[in-house]
C-alpha cells in the first residue's frame, strides 16, 4: 500500500473520530508537509467523504453511514486481499457460486478470474473483472444498481436468486458481531444478501477484522446461519472462539 492510500485512511478515520479536521494538525501528525494534507484532503473531498473548509475539512458522512465505494476499496487491502485467496481455495472447479457486492466481493471476483467456475456476481464490477475470464460461465442477475456501488439489488435481484440452486453463496458485509449478527447499511441489501443464502447449500461470511468493530442498521441474520466465516488474523480472539464454539468453522485467523 502506498503512503498516500495509507494517510488517506487515517485521515478518514480522524474523520470518524472528530468530524472535523485541521490541515497544520494533520501534518504534525502524519509527518508531512501541509500541501500533501491539502492534496490529500483534495483527493478525498472528490470521493465524497468530506467538504474542504478554511484550513481543513468536514465530514460528509453521517453517524453510521458508511464510506465511498472508492474509499472502501482502499480500506484493509492486504486483509481483503488474503481473504480473497481463502474463499478460492474453498472452492472446486465446478462449482456454482454466488459472489457477493461490496469491495470484498470484488477482490474476491478478482481471484476467481481463470477458475473454471459458473459465478453469479451481485455487483456490475464484479462482473465486469469476471467477463473477462473466458473459462468462467457467468450468469448476471437482474436488479436495481445501487448508484455509487453497482450492487445488484431490490425485487428483481432477489427473483433471479430464488429460480437458482447454487453450491456455495459468498457474502459480504457492512458489520459482524456474536451479539447483534451480520448487519447492512441498506435494508435492500440485506434482503437480497438473505436471498442468496436461501438459495446456496454453502454459506461463506467474509468481513476483515475491522468489521467486528462496526455494527450497520439491516440485521441480515445470526453469524451462526454461515457454515463458514473467512477473516483476518487480527480479528478478536474471544469473538472468533465463540464462533467455533456455535459451530462456524472460522478460517484466515
Amino acid at each position: 500500500m502506498d503512503s498516500a492510500t495509507t494517510r488517506q485512511q487515517r485521515i478518514v478515520q480522524r474523520l470518524r473520530e472528530t468530524e472535523r479536521v485541521d490541515v497544520a494538525d494533520l501534518a504534525l501528525e502524519l509527518d508531512t508537509s501541509e500541501v500533501t494534507v491539502r492534496r490529500d484532503l483534495d483527493t478525498l473531498a472528490a470521493a465524497g467523504a468530506l467538504r474542504r473548509v478554511h484550513g481543513g475539512a468536514v465530514s460528509l458522512l453521517l453517524r453510521g453511514e458508511e464510506l465511498p465505494f472508492a474509499l472502501r476499496e482502499i480500506e484493509s487491502t492486504p486483509a481483503k486481499e488474503q481473504i480473497a485467496r481463502t474463499v478460492a481455495d474453498l472452492l472446486s472447479d465446478g462449482e456454482a457460486v454466488i459472489v457477493d457486492s461490496g469491495t470484498t466481493g470484488l477482490a474476491i471476483a478478482r481471484a476467481l478470474v481463470g477458475r473454471r467456475l459458473t459465478v453469479v456476481p451481485l455487483s456490475i464490477p464484479a462482473a465486469h473483472v469476471l467477463s473477462a475470464s473466458a473459462s468462467t460461465t457467468l450468469k448476471v442477475p437482474g436488479g436495481t444498481s445501487r448508484f455509487g456501488e453497482g450492487s445488484l439489488v431490490g425485487p428483481l435481484a432477489e427473483a433471479s436468486l430464488r429460480s437458482l440452486r447454487v453450491d456455495t453463496a459468498i457474502i459480504s458485509c457492512c458489520g459482524l458481531s456474536v451479539v447483534d449478527g451480520v448487519t447492512a447499511y441498506d435494508d435492500v441489501e440485506a434482503a437480497t444478501k438473505r436471498a442468496a443464502m436461501a438459495s446456496a447449500r454453502r454459506t461463506i461470511l467474509v468481513g476483515e477484522a475491522a468489521k467486528f468493530s462496526r455494527t450497520a442498521l439491516a440485521v441480515v441474520c445470526p453469524l451462526t446461519d454461515f457454515d463458514v466465516l473467512v477473516t483476518d488474523p487480527e480479528a478478536p480472539a474471544d469473538a472468533v472462539a465463540q464462533l467455533r464454539q456455535a459451530g462456524v468453522d472460522v478460517l484466515g485467523v
